[in-house]
């Protein structure tokens, strides 16, 4: 069984254990990112390859897998919203993630119908369909229809290329953006 859930997975031939989140320096040497901006980003490959660290651009660019169990956040539950570690796009809220049991962070739906889109994937001589930000394009994982109610969805997301902002953090930060 456990055989299984690795199998239907997200599963890559490039498989990392190291997970790096974007600090916040890291954020300031990324041109693109934005928690707020909405306009698509469109930059060539070679210019992703210098903003983002290594194992993300691994995950958004080339496709890549954090091993399961192993990422920052497929066993948190704390209250606030993901990010996209590519670009700052809002991608899902802590009240649709849920435990799945597969060693990747799993949400039920995205933050919105935007936030997300959609491809087909028959690698590996599996039919999955493959998410990615709906601002970058970026890799995030797959989405599968073996999730809970209300949406039966399973979108299993690579811990990777997730930020976190955690609910009190995010509610201390609109409370500075807005008296400026």
């Amino acid at each position: 069984m456990l055989f299984s859930v690795f199998l239907t997975g997200c599963n890559s031939t490039n498989i990392k254990t190291n997970t790096t989140n974007m600090d916040d320096s890291l954020k300031k040497d990324n041109p693109v990112y934005s928690n707020t901006d909405t306009n698509k980003v469109t930059i060539a490959d070679t210019e992703w390859k210098k903003i983002l660290p290594e194992d993300v651009y691994d995950i958004a660019r080339q496709k890549g897998t954090e091993r399961p169990f192993t990422g920052k956040y497929w066993d948190s539950f704390d209250t606030g919203i993901y990010y996209c570690a590519a670009c700052g796009n809002p991608l899902f809220a802590s009240n649709g993630k849920f435990e799945s049991s597969c060693g990747w962070p799993s949400f039920f739906e995205p933050i919105t119908k935007g936030s997300i889109i959609y491809a087909p994937d028959n690698t590996y001589g599996m039919k999955r369909t493959e998410v990615m930000c709906g601002r970058c394009k970026a890799h995030l994982g797959h989405v599968f229809e073996d999730g809970p109610p209300p949406t039966g969805l399973r979108y299993c997301i690579n811990s990777v290329i997730l930020d976190f902002e955690k609910a009190k953090d995010a509610d201390k930060k609109f409370k500075e953006d807005s008296s400026k």
